[in-house]
């Protein structure tokens, strides 16, 4: 044990450098997947937990006011029901001409049992107090933090008399309020809902269906709507569209690093094992004087064995640490994914679980190259009896032929002439070059998000609405704007065949003046009856373009036909875009009340020219209208993913020391191999700055053919990885953005030139050792 204490302690003295880098990589792999973790955690559980707590709906049936809702707690698969409610569409502000929300009142005299609200700010309803001259009312979280609105706040309802007190924020797991996409809920006590004016289109009834199996949520909405009628219902949301928007982009944040964190790892251990594998070919010498004074195979192949677990132990005890202590104070989502995770109660034993799996994934690593260890014979086996090389090939002839330097020639032919190890250190160092050129891939992907959104599905900055002005005269207005272009639009929730959910049809632009969005496949739709549709929605009703598909909106039938589809980045792309003038020829073909098709459009969407600013656009027409006018930035799915690029230069780093450790093991190895040929290179005149220089050229080499392959790979798997991700979320394919040819090649000239620079030293060192110190490397 002393003198395996004594080799071990040697060890590391003779490769710190090595030793430090590893156990960085690995402290940095260990953040990485502990990191993952906590951000799926944080993407599924604060909804989970809403919905256990409040004892949540599955299914939210919306209806028209005059719907038996109530019927359908008699259903089969139901357990319990929320409601019916009375409800009323409203807009609220906190003061008049501020930014408006759409809410969704519901009348309850008390807080229902199933899907009961949960209290995090103020107090629930009460009959006395809140139903005087100023009555109450109480806000979804997600419509309150959108509204800047706090218990004690009051708020201005459209169709109200009088402004209504905040006295409650509760969190539910319904689908969140999303500004233009969905409205927020609100609760009022039933004789408040009665004080509204609004009209009888805006009264209807919500029902919520708790399930005794979830996997029947798809079958008790065919059932709801066949019972009471497609005409009846006006929208429709389940469990799992509200899970899907509360997990959102942490979800694709937590994905990113776990592939970073999973393909780190593998680097790390490929280059955890080459670097045991040359130590030993290195010190096959010493491994044979061990084994002849009495060390058993076995007892090498611990030695080397605890040796580089310890480190890697170290490393994950050091990487563990840090997370602990260091992540709740980051900024951001991840630091909030933490302290949530810390509040879990399977954050204990993930942390151990996580940690052991990356040390027994580079224990297995080390495992498999320490074996070879114990292999050696204790007696040296004198390199000069086996081949070490044959006759140059006709490349190296006609290098030499067209007065190359020996220099190059000679490190070209030292870094391929044993295919197969070379082939090993040049797949070893092109992973981690793999991986960053993935996460550049994806940093160039938001990149286009944000510089060019048009190519996106975001030709539009700005989305504008007025309660007050007319149409004329707001087209007047926007008109006058010279810095953009407006285009009329509307959307309605419809019911797609089967009638299991709703999508989003959308009318935008007009015949005359289409909207300018991105479509990937097919083309734009300028026909009567042409649509366009995301790909979302093309994967919910398994359609192709060139299909024509089918749906109601309140029992009003539309049939389109998809000439193309486009990057659709809300709703889960369930959306189809078509004219304003379709939409309304559908509408009026159908013999509709005037009532349900209102002349004028809903919105309009403002695409900027270039240069302009859109807060300044803002407002500008915010003046230009006195107010009256209510304007709003379109989000950018790329202002909810800036965590990607903080965490992308992490990821980065982490990989740069894993591809540090890689390269200290290709220059010790170029740099052994040459030390046994200095007698042959001296031999033929190489004087010893030529012998440094094939020696950083080998190294240089092997370095610019990973770089080649990495990087070329890298741009094919990130295209490949994003376009998959894009499909799966239902935004399409398409989305990827390819680094610029500038970006990788300067990643390959950098890594080039460290590689190169890393090996001049030892090179020197080795290029100025005594013929007699060579001449030992023979055995």
């Amino acid at each position: 044990m002393r003198a395996a204490a004594r080799w071990t302690q040697a060890h590391l003295t003779a490769h710190r450098p090595a030793a430090v880098l590893t156990v960085l990589a690995t402290a940095g792999i260990t953040i990485s997947l502990l990191l993952a973790t906590a951000l799926f955690a944080y993407a599924t559980d604060p909804w989970q937990r809403a919905f256990t707590q409040s004892s949540g709906a599955h299914v939210w049936i919306h209806t028209q006011g005059g719907a038996a809702a109530g019927s359908l707690a008699g259903l089969d698969e139901v357990r319990a029901t929320s409601g019916p409610f009375r409800t009323v569409r409203t807009t609220a502000s906190l003061q008049p001409g501020d930014a408006k929300a759409t809410l969704e009142l519901r009348g309850a005299a008390k807080r229902p049992a199933t899907a009961a609200p949960q209290i995090v700010a103020g107090r629930w309803l009460a009959a006395g107090a809140d139903a005087g001259t100023t009555k109450g009312i109480v806000l979804d979280s997600s419509v309150a933090r959108a509204m800047w609105a706090k218990p004690g706040d009051t708020i201005v309802l459209s169709g109200f008399p009088s402004h209504l007190r905040v006295v409650g924020v509760a969190d539910t797991a319904e689908v969140t309020f999303r500004a233009g996409e969905s409205p927020g809920v609100a609760w009022v006590l039933p004789e408040t809902l009665d004080a509204s004016d609004a009209g009888r289109d805006q009264h209807g009834r919500t029902i919520g269906l708790q399930l005794g199996d979830p996997a029947d949520t798809d079958y008790v909405v065919q059932r709801a709507v066949t019972q009471l009628g497609a005409d009846q219902i006006t929208d429709v949301s389940t469990w799992r569209q509200a899970k899907a928007e509360a997990e959102g982009d942490n979800q694709l944040l937590g994905r990113l690093l776990g592939l970073f964190g999973l393909g780190a790892l593998l680097a790390a251990a490929l280059a955890v094992g080459g670097a045991i594998s040359t130590r030993i070919r290195g010190h096959l010498r010493d491994i044979s004087i061990l084994k002849a004074i009495g060390f058993t195979p076995g007892q090498v192949v611990r030695m080397f064995v605890a040796l580089h677990l310890g480190l890697a132990l170290l490393g994950v005890a050091l990487g563990a640490l840090l997370t602990q202590v260091v992540g709740t104070l980051v900024p951001g989502r991840i630091g909030e994914a933490m302290a949530l995770w810390r509040q879990l109660p399977g954050h204990a034993w993930l942390t151990l679980v996580i940690s052991g799996g990356v040390l027994a994934f580079i224990g297995s690593a080390t495992c498999l190259a320490a074996w070879r260890a114990g292999r050696v014979p204790p007696v040296p086996v004198a390199r000069a009896a086996a081949a070490t090389g044959g006759r140059a090939s006709a490349l190296t002839r006609r290098a030499l032929g067209l007065r190359v330097p020996p220099a190059l020639v000679l490190g070209w032919r030292g870094a391929f002439h044993r295919p197969l190890r070379s082939s090993a250190a040049v797949a070893r160092l092109a992973v981690p070059l793999l991986l960053i050129t993935i996460a550049l891939g994806a940093w160039t992907t938001l990149d286009r998000f944000t510089s060019h959104p048009e190519n996106v599905g975001l030709s539009a900055a700005l989305t504008a609405r007025s309660d007050t002005l007319g149409d004329r005269e707001l087209r007047q207005l926007l008109a006058s704007q010279r810095q953009l272009t407006a285009y009329p639009g509307a959307e309605v929730q419809a019911l797609v065949p089967g009638q299991t959910g709703t999508i989003t049809l959308r009318g935008l632009g007009t015949d005359a003046r289409p909207y300018p969005g991105a479509v990937v496949e097919g083309r734009a739709a300028h026909g009567p009856d042409e649509a366009v549709a995301g790909q979302g929605l093309l994967d919910l009703l398994d359609a192709r373009v060139g299909d024509w598909v089918r749906m109601t909106v309140a029992g009003r039938p539309h049939v389109l036909h998809i000439v193309g589809r486009s990057i659709e980045t809300t709703d889960g792309g369930r959306v189809v875009s078509t004219t304003l003038d379709t939409l309304r020829e559908g509408d009026t073909g159908s013999g509709a009340p005037e009532a349900l098709h209102p002349p004028r459009p809903d919105f309009y969407q403002l695409v900027l020219h270039p240069g302009a600013n859109p807060d300044a656009v803002r407002d500008a027409l915010s003046k230009a209208s006195a107010g009256r006018l209510e304007v709003r930035e379109i989000p950018n799915p790329a202002d909810q993913l800036s965590a990607v690029r903080a965490v992308s230069v992490g990821l980065i780093a982490v990989l740069i020391l894993i591809g540090l450790v890689e390269l200290a093991t290709t220059v010790g190895a170029g740099v052994r191999d040459r030390s046994r040929d200095l007698l042959a290179l001296r031999a033929v005149g190489l004087t010893p700055r030529q012998i440094t220089a094939v020696i950083v050229s080998a190294t240089a080499f092997i370095t610019l053919a990973a770089g080649l392959a990495g990087t070329a790979l890298g741009v094919l798997a990130s295209q490949w990885l994003i376009n998959l991700q894009g499909r799966t979320s239902g935004w399409g394919t398409g989305i990827a953005q390819r680094p610029d040819l500038g970006i990788l090649l300067l990643v390959i000239a950098l890594a080039v030139t460290v590689a190169a620079t890393a090996a001049v030293l030892p090179a020197a060192r080795a290029a100025r050792r005594r013929l007699a110190d060579s001449a030992t490397d023979l055995l």
